[in-house]
């Protein structure tokens, strides 16, 4: 009887514990994107056509006066920060892009447009942001416009497991504006983003196929902290 007391009482504490953690998106695709979790993740991706050409994200998930967040944050290879997109838990859309110069030093971006992620088979997102340039006097617009390649979900394998997954179409444009020439430099590329079901993006490739990277593996805080100590 006592062991059946304690059995209640470990189920109780654990599923609590798991509500207080995690909670469900109300976007119609929610289910696709990155899990909100209060531990951060790191997501580790390698360029299977470089080999060792690796991305880093780290996700994680925020309650505060924005109400739940998830937080992706970009990392280089030795471990510096250089990017974070902040996404509203239930509608995917982004409310803050903050991005680091050469210096260091982060700064947060002007937005323009905010959402990311698709609703439904024919929507068409638009993200839009403005940020310093790495010369003086010159600013960045950073635009990304998204639709589904395959909305319906397909099967893939991530890190040998059988995912249902769904792929959008990504159009980027960078654009380098020097406000007192009026000179500008645009650069444009287009790529294929596969989220799978519970994970969130598991592969990114240009159309072009001259990088794929793919979601090699998850690590925790403390994996990832003696990772960069090696």
């Amino acid at each position: 009887m006592k062991y059946l007391v304690y059995l209640s009482l470990f189920v109780t504490m654990f599923f609590s514990a798991v509500s207080c953690n995690s909670e469900a998106s109300k976007h119609p695709y929610g289910n696709f994107f990155y899990p909100y979790d209060e531990d951060a993740k790191f997501y580790v991706y390698r360029d299977v056509i470089h080999g060792l050409d690796e991305k880093f994200y780290r996700i994680y998930g925020i309650d505060d006066s924005y109400g739940k967040h998830i937080v992706v944050e970009s990392y280089a290879e030795d471990g510096r920060i250089t990017e974070a997109y902040n996404y509203n838990l239930d509608s995917l859309s982004i409310i803050d892009h903050m991005v680091v110069d050469g210096s260091g030093a982060k700064t947060k971006a002007q937005l323009f447009k905010n959402r990311m992620f698709p609703t439904n088979s024919n929507d068409k997102t638009w993200f839009a942001s403005r940020f310093p340039g790495f010369l003086d006097s010159t600013f960045i617009l950073s635009e990304t416009k998204r639709s589904f390649f395959k909305s319906s979900p397909i099967k893939t394998i991530v890190m040998n497991e059988s995912k249902n997954t769904i792929i959008l179409l990504d159009t980027l444009r960078f654009t380098i504006v020097n406000p007192f020439t009026k000179k500008e430099n645009e650069q444009k590329a287009v790529f294929k983003s596969y989220f799978a079901e519970g994970l969130g993006l598991v592969r990114i490739h240009d159309v072009n196929m001259k990088t794929d990277y793919k979601l090699e593996k998850i690590l925790t805080q403390e994996e990832w902290v003696q990772l960069m100590q090696k």
